[in-house]
């Protein structure tokens, strides 16, 4: 059972300890991992963190670092795939709601976990998702 779902860069404020991550998503993250409980991270938000590296918008380096926490058992983010049944979940999530894919595809994965999406995204946010930010 997965406490919520993060997008990209709730992810990765997490795990650099950016301070543009809220005080409460990164209560709710600290407390799940307290708890030894996951947050689910998409694999479209490693796609997405090689697309913002190849545009010079983050360092080189962030694939790595996300990439060792996810192979490290005791990290509370976890990778989840996307799958068909995730594909099947966003038919829940309106376009008109959350009209860009890797956001979708994130708030699909927190529908299909029946989890909420960590996210400062506002479209997220305003939709009917369950989110914490």
């Amino acid at each position: 059972m997965f406490a919520g779902v993060a997008d990209t860069h709730a992810a990765l404020w997490y795990l650099f300890g950016d301070s543009r991550l809220s005080k409460s998503a990164k209560a709710f993250i600290d407390h799940a991992a307290n708890a030894r409980r996951k947050v689910a991270l998409s694999v479209i938000s490693l796609a997405e963190i090689v697309y913002l590296v190849e545009k010079n918008r983050l360092r080189m380096s962030a694939y790595d670092d996300l990439k060792s926490a996810l192979a490290d058992p005791e990290h509370v983010l976890e990778e989840i795939p996307f799958t068909a049944d995730v594909v099947e979940a966003m038919r829940r999530v309106s376009r008109d709601a959350v009209p860009d894919m890797p956001d979708r595809i994130v708030a699909a994965t927190a529908v299909y976990l029946g989890a909420p999406v960590i996210s400062r995204d506002g479209r997220i946010r305003t939709s009917d998702l369950r989110t914490i930010w």
